[in-house]
């Protein structure tokens, strides 16, 4: 069985189902270099400390040859501190990494996808990172394996240490970029601009939820960086429910089963944004309409997807 070259980076907590899948498919890829990075138990939550000890147990059985590297927190950092000092430690060693969470599950071909394209883009300033989440692959109008985007697609993906380099968790030059109105550039929709300023006021304030993302995607954007998003949906999220770290009921459109991309890859001719894609998943997830809406709540009632 061929082994991966490409450095994996695992980031776990206290959910040993979810992080058995995930682990399963990164020991099926056979990282030759893996780093584990896992979150402390929180002192107010009465067995957690032995979920986070089996969720250790699970992914310290390595039984491929493999140079593993841990970061344990002896106790809770939270999402932010976790996530955030975790990549840190992961870009001091190596130049780039494939990057999982413990609820996402890869098909198998996105090990090979990222790694192809973490190195076809290795110098490529342009592209900020790999993503394997498409929530819009039956709406992808081309022949090529994959496009480029504005939006941040972040279950499942890879990047390198220039661009987290770049990372700015407090957001410092938003005021400026507000007042410039700079994200009109990307949203045309007045309704999407609100939805991300209220979110960067609250993240650059101090007061926003204890999460690393919305930093992420702004550094993307205000540097008008692109991500490669694949014409196949490469990850299934079963991270949805009541133990999940920012629990929220599941919405049936991002709850996608995970299919295959093929190879050879075909490249695009040309990296161009296509900017229908970030119109679109604004409009379906984050600012939709009402009707749209009230379809998604009886979608998630029914269980199933039309």
């Amino acid at each position: 069985m061929n082994q991966l070259e490409t450095p994996v980076a695992l980031f776990v907590f206290n959910r040993p189902e979810t992080t058995r899948q995930v682990f399963s498919a990164v020991a099926a890829a056979r990282p030759a270099r893996l780093f584990l990075i896992a979150d402390g138990p929180r002192a107010d939550r009465p067995g957690e400390l032995k979920q986070c000890e089996l969720v250790r147990k699970i992914i310290t059985a390595v039984d491929w040859p493999c140079q593993v590297e841990t970061s344990f927190a002896s106790e809770n950092m939270g999402c932010r501190r976790r996530v955030i000092s975790g990549l840190n430690y992961v870009f001091s060693a190596v130049e780039h990494t494939i990057i999982l969470e413990d609820d996402c599950v890869p098909d198998p071909s996105f090990f090979p996808f990222c790694a192809e394209l973490l190195e076809r883009h290795r110098n490529d300033p342009q592209i900020a990172y790999i993503s394997g989440f498409n929530p819009l692959e039956k709406n992808f109008p081309f022949r090529f394996s994959y496009y480029y985007s504005q939006m941040a697609n972040l279950w499942g993906w890879a990047t390198w240490r220039r661009a987290w380099k770049e990372y700015d968790e407090n957001i410092r030059t938003w005021p400026a970029v507000k007042e410039a109105g700079l994200l009109s550039l990307i949203f045309p929709d007045k309704k999407a601009v609100a939805y991300w300023s209220s979110i960067f006021d609250r993240m650059h304030q101090g007061t926003g939820p204890n999460t690393w993302d919305y930093q992420w995607v702004y550094v993307c954007w205000t540097r008008y960086w692109l991500s490669v998003v694949p014409r196949r949906n490469l990850i299934h999220n079963i991270g949805f429910g009541g133990d999940a770290t920012h629990p929220q009921a599941p919405d049936l459109g991002l709850t996608l089963p995970a299919g295959a991309v093929d190879f050879p890859l075909k490249h695009p001719p040309a990296i161009t944004a296509w900017p229908h894609q970030a119109i679109e998943v604004q409009r379906r997830f984050y600012t939709p309409n009402i009707p749209t809406r009230l379809r998604r709540k009886v979608l998630s009632k029914l269980g199933s997807v039309s």
